[in-house]
């Protein structure tokens, strides 16, 4: 009997590889519990003592740039929220900007002029063969460089630049204007199930509806009407020069600004070549039968080979939105008060807790990555083709 349960953990397939993987997991759970106790011992040993009750310990530093309002005298814990915002902040807005640049010049790319096809050939290939770092700095001395705030350059009467930013009046927000926000809302969920309605109509009538231009005018004109009701509940506050600063309104730091534009830029130009392989992906009779039927150019790209280059498009570009996203803590380089800079750096050096800390901010990060996983995944699954191909 023994000699049969040999041979088959030697010659069975299935009992052999579980064999092998339990041996491995058992292999893997002996090596973090060996690390663990020698970091536990070493850390006693030098009587560093472990937990995370700093988190209710005041910060006792300022942060420049935030969301919500930090004081020095505010904890720890409030400083990573604070860190976790920022880096929310620049990531999505990073995310918006390098996906609308990197689809534009992933199609002209692919255009007939020759100047705008080398222009950004030339771009593309500059952008991403230079570290996204030196990148990111060379836009912060730029905008550090600017004029002072005596000098700063107005425009549209209430906007002005300087090297300290870019100051615009500031919304206030009045009794009613929740009214506005919520019809605003339900007038995108409106306009989702509608559309869902006229492409079903469409596709058993073969009626054509106008449902970009249906959708813009319930989006734009609902929450404009609901505002005109509601008393028009919104105000401005603008920015007034006195004495060496800006008093009132709201501004967007060259922190942030360099930051935001040294990722976008650079993202854009891995983005636009996966755009550009994915359009080349689609089969040419495609455009040439769009064609045939008399479709524009302008509508064979949007009708007909941008949704089926989208298949190709969403896993690679997946990718670059992870990317995008951990490279935002690379704004410790210019003082940009994000997770790594603030909590990850200061509190950090101030409380002495390295493990505890980094370890917050990993799992931070890894949550980050996983939730921009599921949603492009879930999005990938509604481009793929339904049925039987």
């Amino acid at each position: 009997m023994q000699n049969n349960f040999l041979r088959k953990l030697i010659f069975d397939e299935k009992i052999r590889s579980i064999v092998i993987q339990t041996l491995v997991i058992g292999f893997f759970a002996l090596l973090v519990y060996s690390i663990s106790q020698t970091t536990a011992y070493n850390l006693e040993k030098r009587g560093i003592g472990t937990g995370f009750e700093f988190l209710g310990m005041s910060a006792g530093y300022d942060i420049s740039f935030s969301l919500i309002d930090f004081t020095s005298k505010d904890t720890h814990l409030r400083a990573y929220y604070v860190g976790v915002l920022n880096t929310l902040l620049v990531s999505i807005c990073g995310i918006f900007l390098a996906t609308i640049l990197g689809f534009l010049v992933g199609i002209i790319r692919l255009s007939s002029n020759w100047l705008f096809r080398n222009i950004a050939y030339v771009y593309v290939e500059f952008t991403r063969n230079v570290p996204v770092l030196l990148q990111i700095i060379l836009w912060y001395s730029i905008l550090i460089h600017l004029p002072k705030i005596k000098k700063a350059i107005q425009f549209f009467e209430y906007f002005y630049l300087s090297n300290r930013g870019l100051y615009s009046p500031a919304p206030i927000f009045k009794e009613g204007f929740s009214v506005v926000t919520w019809s605003f809302i339900l007038a995108i969920i409106f306009s989702f199930f509608l559309r869902k309605f006229l492409k079903n109509k469409q596709n058993q009538t073969g009626k054509q509806f106008p449902i970009f231009s249906i959708m813009s005018a319930i989006i734009i004109f609902t929450p404009v009407v609901f505002f005109y009701i509601m008393g028009m509940p919104l105000e401005f506050e603008h920015p007034i020069l006195k004495g060496f600063n800006f008093k009132g309104g709201m501004v967007i730091r060259p922190e942030f600004a360099g930051m935001l534009l040294g990722l976008s830029i650079y993202t854009a130009a891995f983005i636009s070549e996966t755009v550009r392989s994915g359009i080349i992906a689609v089969s040419k009779g495609q455009r040439e039968a769009s064609q045939a039927l008399g479709l524009k150019s302008s509508l064979v790209m949007r009708l007909i080979v941008i949704p089926q280059a989208l298949r190709v498009i969403i896993p690679p570009l997946t990718s670059q939105y992870l990317n995008l996203t951990k490279n935002s803590s690379l704004g410790i380089a210019i003082g940009y008060s994000d997770l790594v800079h603030g909590f990850g750096g200061i509190s950090l050096n101030q409380t002495g807790k390295a493990i505890e800390i980094m370890l917050i901010v990993m799992v931070t990060y890894l949550i980050m990555s996983l939730t921009i996983s599921v949603l492009m995944n879930f999005y990938n699954r509604m481009v793929q083709f339904k049925g039987n191909a």
